[in-house]
Parts: C-alpha cells; sequence; structure tokens
C-alpha cells in the first residue's frame, strides 16, 4: 500500500533533518543494505578456510591433531559460507552487482576512506 501525500512529506521531513544534523550518520544509513552483514559474513569466513587450510598444509606432516584443528577450521568457515550465501540469495547478489563493477572498494570496504573520516574528526575536536 502507497503512502499518502502528506505520510511522504513527512518522511522527507525527517530525512531532510536527519542529513542537516548529522550527515555522517544518514550518508552510513543510506549506504547500508540488508545483505551487507551476510556479504562481511562471508567474507571473514574465506579468510577463516584459508587460514584453516594453511594450517592444514603446514601441519600435516608434523602433527596429525594441529592438521585436523585445521581441517575442521576449513569446515566450520566452509559451513559459514554456505548459511550466509542462502541468506544473500540471488536479490542480494543482484543488489552488490549493481555497484561499479570496477570498483572492489565498494564491495570489500574502504578502510583508507574510514580511516581520512576519523583523522579528519580528530581534527576537528
Amino acid at each position: 500500500m502507497p503512502l499518502s501525500e502528506d505520510e511522504q512529506r513527512i518522511l522527507n521531513e525527517i530525512e531532510q533533518k536527519l542529513k542537516e544534523s548529522d550527515p555522517h550518520l544518514a550518508r552510513e544509513v543510506s549506504s547500508y543494505t540488508v545483505y551487507r552483514h551476510a556479504f562481511r559474513n562471508i567474507k571473514w569466513a574465506l579468510v577463516g578456510f584459508v587460514g584453516g587450510l594453511t594450517l592444514m598444509i603446514v601441519t600435516l606432516s608434523t602433527s596429525f591433531v594441529l592438521a585436523f584443528v585445521g581441517f575442521l577450521v576449513m569446515l566450520g568457515a566452509a559451513m559459514m559460507v554456505e548459511r550466509n550465501a542462502r541468506r544473500l540469495g540471488r536479490a542480494g547478489l543482484n543488489s552488490l552487482s549493481r555497484r561499479n563493477p570496477r570498483s572492489w572498494r565498494g564491495i570489500f570496504g574502504d578502510p583508507g576512506r574510514r580511516l581520512r573520516e576519523r583523522l579528519g574528526r580528530q581534527e576537528e575536536d
């Protein structure tokens, strides 16, 4: 059910006041999607998978127990990727692919921008 003109006007006023009072929060809220959390979990699970694989390969000839721990880490990370990929779904992949494909910073985050914002805030105080 679409919003009435009055409701739409009220929402626009609230949005405008938010942009005026806290532009940083408004930018963060507007850039956040429902699928961002699942995609972040997938990235961390892939890091864990590679770490478990590395642990397993490095310790396989010296310690069977550590190699098995590496395998369990890999298994847990793979299950986490699968679970979050189901949460992400086709709509989430379409949402992520709408970004500029050449901009890997948009997909993997932009820590440099965040650092510049933090340093900029400290200089203002």
